[in-house]
């Protein structure tokens, strides 16, 4: 695939845009005025892979919990990018680009008029940290409304492109932009719209997707078929869910897409008339007991590897004989391999999955 183009822009020690790898983030849903909350929270998103976190900031008490959270975290060695969420209230933003967030999120639109716009741009500047101008189908001005009738595709893009141009105005373009819509076509339709029109990098993701299940299936959907068109230079998953939820599926989607390289590629047959064992539980058991292995691989840099687990004979060692380990079910049983080659059979099923983890302990991780 080929990637739009677009200018990079730094978020802390982090760089997105300029050709860069798509990141990952995801926003805290604690109360934004407990500090140890947020503390907690944010250690288990970075702990899960997030490389960005986003905190709602609707009162000066949490402008000041952000700044201390800030603190700690950078005393912990924790130097993940925190970007202040601002709706409405000028004087807010400032006070969180005071407190050291490392990037803000604001809809001019909202914001009020020109001259408060222009004294939250006149403190970002002062910091050098970029602005996320960040507009979506709930947001759109009125006269845009009025003009396509409704909210569009065409009314998302104009609405972002104008509000670039306000900060643009006023010579700053230390700017990144979002546009997102619950409707999945639309929001593909509209950034397509807004690639067109900018080299600001840009968040993707699907705004109110839904619930852990339904939500994953509209993400996969809108946020894969943009980044096969080149869209996007960070993007979050958005969830009715324990945001950690929404990191490790924005991983997933990475990794089938071949954009970020995981430690693990876990395989497995989708079942059939053959199939004598609970296979649906056996992957299950594989998945959850590979994540501390797939965390030590990525955190040593190791090649990554690839596992299988099959229901029969048929997709056994045979079809699935590239995979570095795999298992095939029998008649509630089964037989561990590796490259193809057969290690143990007639395993007890309730075995499968631990004997499994022990074999690739063994050769991978040297236990």
């Amino acid at each position: 695939m080929i990637k739009h183009k677009t200018k990079p822009v730094k978020i802390g020690d982090l760089t997105i845009g300029g050709g860069m790898p798509v990141t990952i983030q995801s926003m805290t849903n604690v109360d934004s005025r407990d500090e140890e909350a947020l503390l907690r929270q944010t250690a288990e998103l970075t702990d899960a892979g997030c490389q960005i976190v986003r905190i709602a900031v609707p009162d000066m008490e949490s402008a000041e919990t952000l700044g201390r959270v800030k603190q700690k975290l950078m005393q912990s060695g924790n130097r993940v990018p925190l970007v202040a969420d601002i709706h409405f209230d000028y004087r807010l933003a400032i006070a969180a680009i005071k407190s050291g967030a490392d990037k803000i999120r604001i809809n001019p639109g909202n914001i009020g008029s020109l001259d408060r716009v222009k004294a939250v741009v006149e403190a970002a500047r002062e910091r050098n940290i970029p602005i996320r101008v960040g507009v979506n189908s709930g947001s759109l001005e009125k006269h845009i409304l009025e003009k396509y009738g409704g909210v569009t595709a065409e009314g998302l893009a104009e609405s972002a492109l104008a509000n670039l141009k306000i900060i643009q105005d006023m010579d700053y373009d230390n700017l990144v932009v979002s546009i997102k819509s619950s409707d999945v076509s639309m929001n593909y339709a509209a950034h397509k719209l807004l690639a067109a029109g900018t080299d600001c990098p840009v968040h993707i993701g699907i705004t109110e997707a839904g619930t852990l299940e339904r939500g994953k299936v509209k993400s996969a959907v809108g946020i894969g078929a943009l980044l096969l068109e080149g869209i996007g230079d960070t993007m979050r998953v958005s969830l009715t869910a324990n945001p950690v939820e929404e990191v490790i599926f924005a991983q997933e989607i990475l990794s089938s897409m071949g954009l970020r390289k995981s430690a693990v590629d876990l395989v497995s047959c989708p079942t059939c008339g053959r199939t004598k064992i609970d296979l649906q539980k056996l992957a299950s058991q594989v998945e959850s007991k590979l994540r501390p292995i797939e965390e030590r691989l990525n955190a040593e840099g190791r090649p990554s590897i690839k596992v299988a687990v099959m229901g029969c004979a048929v997709n056994g060692p045979g079809e699935a004989r590239e995979a570095d380990f795999g298992v095939a079910g029998g008649d509630g049983r089964g037989i561990i391999f590796a490259k193809g080659e057969i290690l143990m059979t007639n395993v007890p099923e309730d075995e499968i999955a631990d004997k499994l983890i022990n074999v690739i302990e063994e050769k991978i991780c040297g236990k």
